[in-house]
């Protein structure tokens, strides 16, 4: 995902709910975009199903289909895949590089997992 895709959608996850292009224009002021930058980038979030799109009078809004949570361990997995001969390795090398707190956080999903 490209960059301006990425903030994009980070406005998304930050309204909390279904947001209108000038929502999402107006939180991405400081980057002196043209609002029609901002509806081709949601639609092409569309397109890639990262976003969803209703329908509201004569306008849309969007919202994110994934939670970010549920996007970063999609994006984990898909990643895991990529490198599934050397699956066990790519996760031993994550892990030795992980923060105290990631490790903290990954014995408590392990422990509720068990």
């Amino acid at each position: 995902m490209g960059e301006l895709e990425q903030a994009v959608l980070e406005v998304l996850w930050e309204v909390e709910s279904p947001a209108s292009g000038r929502e999402v224009h107006g939180r991405l002021a400081g980057r002196d975009l043209a609002y029609t930058t901002v509806t081709t980038v949601l639609d092409r979030l569309v397109r890639k199903d990262v976003v969803v799109r209703e329908r509201d009078g004569r306008a849309f809004r969007y919202a994110p289909r994934r939670t970010r949570a549920a996007m970063t361990a999609e994006l984990m997995h898909e990643a895991l895949e990529a490198t599934a001969a050397d699956r066990e390795q790519a996760l031993v090398s994550f892990v030795g590089e992980a923060s105290a707190e990631d490790l903290a956080a990954l014995r408590r999903a392990l422990d509720d997992l068990s």
